[in-house]
């Protein structure tokens, strides 16, 4: 029986262009897939002197005037872009102690007319910070997110290698006739005023294929729980990413690959606020998982068998099996903010929230 992980594995990107060690990546990259869900990704292909300056500027996009965040707060975004107030959503019950921004990679004019599925509104133009207030801050994002969204394409090739799959396996998923429009964000979690909680964000599973998590600032907080329910610390380490499977990657992949429950907890009394930067990779929006479900080798499939069973406090994405992808991104960000469903998807905002609009949205 494989064990249970104590810590989160750190792979060497640099060993994939090397013949004479990229099978050692890939083996590892086997091993966290299926029995951890979660990796540091060292020397990644991303300039480092962007990922620098998005450090920099992930307090600068904080320490603007209230008046000019609440000028582009995601209420005005039928695509979900924009600001969030501290405090906006709860996961399982209790108030998420983080304010942020929501962005996403190029896309252009969004088509959607009546008629056609409410899910295709979802993708479009972010809404920016005022330039004047935070120079460059849009050019640095966007050639940062542009060369994640690269890394994100070339390493989702990686897990077909190590997964025994033809390179090309999710190029359905992720590339889509229309394109995908993949999401990013800029977090920050202040320091608590009181005891009462130390939420950042509670226990959760990403919903889509890959996340990429750049940890801006040396504060601890992120924890990954393991298969027998312990929390593991993910401490942040210099220039690399943090790499999580989704709920879509696991269900793909009739749960070869396994989605980790992770949290983030809030930075301790007397310490600064905690910045992170994640990238999501989202699917084309039309794919439906539950009738995409790869078909895998015997003798890789059964690498789950010696997995021991998992033990999670999160809850699932239960809608893959039945909707398409598009749809269930659209439901998780109706449930997360209510404000802007019922502004911009009255019908869902109703299906979902019968009694009106609540005091807080559901992020997980």
């Amino acid at each position: 029986m494989a064990s249970n992980f104590s810590s989160v594995p750190i792979l060497d990107y640099s060993l994939v262009s090397d013949p004479n060690r990229r099978p050692e990546f890939i083996r590892d990259l086997q091993n966290a897939l299926v029995n951890v869900g979660f990796l540091y990704l060292s020397n990644p292909p991303v300039a480092r002197e962007d990922i620098d300056a998005v450090i920099d500027y992930a307090p600068k996009v904080f320490d603007i005037p209230q008046e000019s965040k609440e000028k582009i707060r995601m209420i005005n975004s039928p695509h979900f872009f924009g600001y969030s107030r501290f405090g906006a959503e709860l996961t399982k019950g209790k108030v998420d102690q983080r304010e942020q921004y929501d962005f996403g990679t190029q896309y252009g004019e969004n088509g959607w007319k009546p008629g056609d599925p409410e899910y295709l509104k979802l993708w479009g133009p972010p809404q920016w910070p005022d330039e004047e207030l935070v120079p460059g801050f849009r050019d640095t994002y966007s050639r940062y997110i542009a060369q994640v969204n690269q890394l994100s394409s070339d390493f989702i090739k990686l897990v077909a290698e190590a997964l025994n799959l033809p390179p090309d396996t999710f190029d359905r998923f992720v590339n889509g006739p229309n394109g995908v429009q993949h999401r990013a964000k800029v977090v920050k979690y202040p320091v608590p005023e009181d005891d009462s909680s130390d939420q950042g964000v509670g226990p959760h599973y990403d919903g889509g294929f890959l996340t990429f998590l750049l940890q801006a600032s040396p504060h601890r907080g992120l924890q990954v729980q393991n298969l027998a329910g312990d929390w593991i610390d993910a401490p942040p380490i210099p220039y690399t990413f943090v790499v999580n499977i989704g709920k879509a990657l696991e269900k793909v992949t009739q749960g070869l690959t396994v989605a980790t429950s992770h949290q983030v907890l809030s930075p301790a009394k007397g310490s600064t606020p905690r910045y992170s930067i994640p990238f999501f990779q989202m699917l084309t929006q039309d794919v439906v998982i539950g009738d995409n479900v790869l078909e895998i080798s015997p003798e890789i499939l059964k690498l789950k068998e010696s997995r021991p069973s998992v033990h999670s406090d999160s809850v699932n994405y239960a809608e893959y099996g039945k909707y398409p992808a598009g749809q269930v991104a659209l439901i998780g960000r109706v449930k997360s903010h209510p404000d802007v469903a019922e502004r911009h998807y009255p019908d869902l905002f109703k299906q979902f929230f019968p009694e009106g609009l609540p005091a807080h949205g559901f992020a997980y």
